[in-house]
């Protein structure tokens, strides 16, 4: 994933659209980018969105929440709200498949 057209876009807020290496204001005037500039906003951003990858496997890992209440719903039935509970062990695993980095 590149983020070198959200860097410029952050970076320079009057361009509006950037195609191949030109960058370009509403009036349709070529905006003049730092390329170093616009390299470590990139970097910055592809290192923000690295640090974050935990939570995306969680996410797509959980179960959907009515499958997760369903779980509960039938953990408390049978006297499981406990860490011996079907939605215990589910969550457990994901957290534990997918560890939060230090």
């Amino acid at each position: 994933m590149s983020f070198r057209h959200d860097a410029i876009y952050k970076l320079y807020p009057e361009v509006v659209t950037s195609v191949d290496d030109k960058s370009y204001n509403s009036s349709g005037e070529i905006v003049n980018v730092d390329e170093d500039a616009v390299a470590e906003k990139t970097a910055e951003l592809q290192a923000d969105y690295d640090a974050l990858q935990y939570q995306r496997d969680r996410e797509t890992s959980y179960p959907e929440i009515r499958e997760q209440l369903d779980l509960l719903y039938h953990d408390m039935t049978v006297g499981k709200g406990d860490k011996t509970g079907e939605w215990y062990k589910t969550v457990n695993k994901v957290k534990t498949d997918n560890p939060k980095p230090e």
